[in-house]
């Protein structure tokens, strides 16, 4: 697949601190592709910059074969952005907000209720268009949000955090409308995210640390690198156990034991068949990787 995103040697500093420092990678057009890295990892500093916010001090930065530097009208289309806090206009209706959004793209008329309606019917929001965005619930809010960053039919997708502090119904409602449009439209997602089981399912992960890489690659290759296997056992006793002469935690009824990976599990049941008479084998979880990474673990909140 061709990269829609290339960004390469990218600097910003604020003062003495280096936000982003030589910064480069890319992103693959249709993919989903995670952007980790705790609070002041330089996430927000790179989104910001992308998206012709904010200025770099050097670097290049090319979204769809436009260069951000000579080129950068193509690339504001071609982007959608949910940032983190809502850029809606509290005191306006969810319909004038909208409506306001798509004239500065061009969309009016019956071209815009169209696309209104096409919104709506897919997240759900037709009965709150004459409600002021004020009054709605962090949920409805963040529907709106996406329907305004989808509104001109942006090729790139960026999320940055963009179901922190929802339900479980609200997010599930974003991630389905996600991979319908991934499907469908072949729609490239750019997101940041504390909730390491929405990074499990991208394409390709990036995890910066002091506005560098420390770690990428597909999530599998993350936790074969980083983490690895469990091998739970079920219904043996723990002196059984101890005689593998593996560390191991006891749980409510079984034993998880740690192996390096999946080649040194199937060999532990070969070589033990008479234990393994209900076992179960997981990797390890991108929560393990980004704190074998980072030292840290990665928890709510947003980038400052």
């Amino acid at each position: 697949m061709e990269n829609i995103i290339e960004i390469r040697q990218l600097h910003k500093s604020f003062g003495e601190v280096k936000a982003v420092n030589d910064l480069s990678f890319q992103v693959r057009k249709g993919e989903l592709f995670a952007f980790l890295g705790v609070n002041g990892a330089g996430k927000s500093t790179t989104i910001n910059i992308l998206c012709g916010q904010l200025s770099k001090d050097s670097g290049t930065v090319v979204v769809a074969g436009a260069d951000l530097d000579t080129d950068p009208d193509p690339i504001k289309r071609e982007l959608g952005v949910v940032f983190q806090s809502s850029v809606l206009d509290s005191a306006l209706t969810v319909y004038e907000n909208l409506r306001s959004r798509g004239a500065l793209y061009g969309i009016t008329g019956k071209a815009f209720e169209a696309r209104l309606e096409e919104l709506s019917q897919m997240l759900c929001f037709g009965d709150l268009l004459g409600r002021a965005v004020g009054k709605l619930s962090g949920g409805q809010r963040r529907r709106i949000d996406i329907a305004r960053a989808l509104l001109h039919k942006p090729g790139i997708l960026i999320l940055d955090e963009p179901t922190t502090g929802l339900d479980p119904q609200t997010r599930k409602v974003i991630w389905d409308v996600i991979a319908q449009l991934r499907k469908d439209a072949h729609m490239t997602v750019f997101l940041t995210t504390h909730y390491m089981e929405e990074a499990a399912e991208a394409d390709y992960v990036v995890i910066l640390e002091s506005g560098q890489i420390a770690a990428q690659g597909t999530p599998l290759e993350l936790k074969n690198t980083y983490t690895g296997d469990f091998v739970t056992i079920y219904g043996q006793s723990e002196a059984q156990i101890q005689a593998l002469k593996l560390p191991y935690e006891p749980l409510r009824d079984a034993w998880r034991l740690s192996v390096p990976n999946t080649g040194e599990a199937t060999q532990l049941i070969l070589s033990h068949p008479e234990l393994f008479r209900d076992y179960e084998i997981t990797k390890g979880k991108m929560d393990d990787v980004f704190l074998a990474v980072t030292g840290r673990s990665l928890s709510g909140g947003g980038e400052k």
